[in-house]
C-alpha cells in the first residue's frame, strides 16, 4: 500500500525526503524490516543518514569501477566490503547474491547480484528475493494510471492531487481485498487476488460515479429510420 507521497522539490535532498517517510511510518507505528531503495539512493549521505538512524536497509549497486566489477565476480553467494570513493572515504558492506541466469533475458551463466546492506545479518538470497519483492512497486504505478485522472493542465498541485486520488483508489482495492478476499486456512494469511481483480473494482467505480451524476444514459430519437 502506498502511506505517503511527497512532491519533488528544487532544494530539497533525497535525505529529507527519506526522513520524512521515515516520520511518517513512526507515526503510524510501523517499524521496518528492511528498507529497499532503487540505485537513485546510491549516495554517502543516505547510506551515512541510514547508518546513522539505525534503519536497516538495502540498495542495488552500481555497476561500475574496476574494483566493484571485481567483486561482482564469483560462483557462490558471499559478503564482501567496498570502499566508496568520498572525502572521507566509506566502508560499504555488499551482499552479493549469485544466480544462475538459465537463459533469462538472453543471459546464460552465473549471475551475480550486489547489494549494499545496513544493519542486516540475512543470507545473501534472502536480501536478492527481499529486494525483489519491491519490484511489485512498478506494477503499482502501472495500476494507478488505469485510475488517474487525464488533464492537460501544467498547474503541479492539480496534477499533484490526480496523483493522490488514484494511489487512494488503488489502495481502497488493496483493503477490499484484505478485508473480503482472503481464504480462511491455516498458515499465514493470503489473498485470492483473482476473485476480485482491478478492472473489476475500476467498473465499480465507474460506475457509481455515472450514477451518482446521472449521466445520459441515452437520448430520445425524433424520427423512426424508415
Amino acid at each position: 500500500m502506498t502511506l505517503a507521497m511527497y512532491p519533488v522539490r528544487q532544494g530539497i535532498s533525497k535525505v529529507e525526503y527519506i526522513a520524512r517517510c521515515l516520520d511518517r511510518i513512526a507515526e503510524i507505528g510501523l517499524e521496518i524490516e528492511a528498507l529497499c531503495l532503487d540505485r537513485e539512493f546510491y549516495t554517502k549521505k543516505v547510506f551515512g543518514f541510514l547508518t546513522r538512524v539505525q534503519v536497516p536497509f538495502i540498495v542495488s549497486v552500481r555497476k561500475h569501477g574496476k574494483r566493484m566489477k571485481e567483486l561482482l565476480e564469483g560462483t557462490q553467494s558471499r559478503y564482501a566490503e567496498y570502499r566508496m570513493k568520498a572525502k572521507p572515504p566509506l566502508l560499504l558492506t555488499i551482499a552479493i547474491a549469485v544466480k544462475y541466469a538459465k537463459g533469462k533475458r538472453g543471459k546464460h551463466g552465473v549471475e551475480n547480484l550486489g547489494y549494499v546492506v545496513g544493519s542486516l545479518a540475512w543470507n545473501p538470497l534472502r536480501v536478492h528475493q527481499t529486494y525483489r519483492s519491491r519490484f511489485s512497486i512498478e506494477s503499482s504505478y502501472r495500476m494507478r494510471n488505469q485510475v488517474k485522472p487525464r488533464t492537460s493542465t501544467k498547474n503541479p498541485v492539480i496534477r499533484y492531487i490526480y496523483a493522490i486520488i488514484s494511489f487512494l483508489l488503488k489502495n481502497v482495492w488493496i483493503a477490499l481485498l484484505w478485508m473480503h478476499f482472503s481464504p480462511v486456512k491455516r498458515g499465514p494469511r493470503t489473498i485470492d487476488m483473482r476473485a476480485f481483480r482491478f478492472d473489476y473494482f475500476i467498473v465499480i467505480i465507474w460506475e457509481a460515479i455515472r450514477a451518482s451524476m446521472r449521466m445520459v444514459k441515452g437520448i430520445p430519437i425524433l424520427r423512426n429510420p424508415v
